[in-house]
């Protein structure tokens, strides 16, 4: 047993799970960048293309709470590896019926496309449980750096896809991208199979040493971090907490709207502004890396300023960039309304997490995985809301339907000032 070496290292841990968590979550573009084709197709109203390209998102969301649970009882490999492999089944699945049934007979196969970007959308809940897997072999000084390269080179990967498959599309066919998608994501989960670590606690366990061996054995490794106590009271002990629901209606509508726009952006340029599916993607690829670099650079920021200042100002700044948004017809200034919405989202993500130990220090995983899961369930509930309102009022229905985020900044304004920030100012004068 004393012979027993750990495979792998913090560094390989960490690339390990960043490059499964960049596969995974490029499922987020899965139809955005193609919803025309499939409109086209299968004869889909702007609601129901709202539907198709937020369905990842649904899986993707609502599956981060109990994968991201799970992590604490093995480490977080095999739970990863497990969603790779459905989301893998869902992009077969989609290139089959592509294959063998577009363009002239996919009429009646909407449920079944959208049973394929459910499972698809698999690949995006590694979020959560790269997190923990990434936590567990970092000490508490480096956490902040890298969870920080974690979340973003992997949030990069939407913004890249919706760039990249209409270029793929106009050299080598639309049928064609999602087969090379199929090979790219069983590359990537053969990648994350052979680098993918768990941390040493987890190692020793497996390898059947006692808890308190294996925890004093990981020690001696540089791990700091060990599950406490049952996620599920984790979680019930944080639903008990006010604060986790301001927090999850703040990420709601940042990394929520994130999602929504990635999917619904492509759409929104080539609809709104007859701009080509090439050009789409580069602009809706802008808005994604832009708000997935500022979520990184935003991390000093909070820890200096405070993440509940930040999260004023984020929404603040996304209340007036989302309603200019909305009013404008003008091409440059919607580029320059989207530069800031995405800034604003990416701040705010960065702020909420700041919080978390702030306001919920003991029961910090429960609070995570409802704010991560439920936050992200936004980008299932917003394309569609935009999708109805382009499909009732037309052309400008498609610039109308940013005045979502501006009723959800404006709501949470509220919430973040009259159960968080007023309730600690009278906490300080208190003291």
């Amino acid at each position: 047993m004393s012979n027993f070496k750990i495979s792998g290292s913090p560094s390989r841990g960490l690339w390990g799970a960043t490059l499964g968590f960049f596969f995974g979550m490029a499922a987020v573009s899965l139809f955005g960048p193609s919803a025309a084709r499939f409109k086209e197709s299968m004869d889909l109203d702007p609601a129901m293309m709202g539907i198709l390209v937020a369905i990842p998102s649904l899986s993707g969301s609502l599956l981060r709470i109990p994968f991201g649970a799970w992590v604490d009882t093995t480490g977080g490999k095999k739970p990863f590896v497990i969603l790779m492999i459905l989301s893998l089944i869902g992009i077969l699945g989609l290139t089959w019926l592509l294959n063998t049934h577009y363009p002239s007979d996919m009429q009646g196969f909407y449920p079944l496309v959208l049973l394929f970007g459910l499972l698809s959308g698999c690949g995006v809940a590694t979020f959560s449980v790269g997190i923990g897997q990434t936590s567990y072999w970092y000490p508490q000084k480096k956490q902040g750096m890298a969870l920080g390269m974690y979340g973003g080179v992997g949030t990069i990967a939407p913004g890249l896809f919706a760039m990249l498959i209409p270029i793929y599309i106009t050299h080598f066919g639309f049928v064609s991208s999602y087969t090379a998608w199929s090979v790219f994501l069983l590359i990537g989960t053969v990648l994350y199979i052979w680098m993918g670590k768990n941390a040493p606690y987890f190692q020793y366990k497996k390898n059947g040493m006692s808890d308190a061996d294996s925890i004093a054995a990981a020690k001696q490794s540089g791990e700091e971090l060990f599950p406490k106590g049952s996620i599920k009271q984790s979680l019930i002990d944080s639903a008990k907490i006010p604060a986790t629901w301001v927090l999850t209606a703040l990420y709601f509508a940042s990394f929520g709207g994130f999602l929504a726009l990635t999917e619904w952006y492509p759409s929104f340029w080539e609809q709104f502004y007859g701009l080509k599916p090439i050009h789409a993607g580069l602009f809706t690829a802008t808005f994604s890396i832009l708000s997935a670099v500022v979520r990184v650079l935003a991390g000093p920021l909070s820890d200096k300023i405070g993440g509940g200042k930040l999260c004023m100002f984020a929404m603040l700044l996304l209340l007036v960039s989302a309603f200019g948004m909305g009013l404008s017809s003008n091409f440059a200034m919607s580029l320059i309304f989207t530069i800031l919405i995405a800034v604003a989202m990416g701040v705010n993500d960065t702020a909420v997490f700041q919080l978390v130990p702030y306001y919920i220090p003991k029961a910090v995983g429960g609070a995570s995985g409802w704010i991560g899961g439920i936050g992200a369930f936004g980008g299932f509930v917003i394309p569609p809301i935009m999708g109805y309102i382009a499909g009732k009022y037309g052309k400008m229905g498609y610039a109308w339907g940013f005045e979502v985020f501006v009723l959800l900044a404006l709501i949470n304004m509220a919430i973040l000032y009259f159960a968080l920030m007023k309730k600690k100012k009278a906490a300080v004068e208190n003291k």
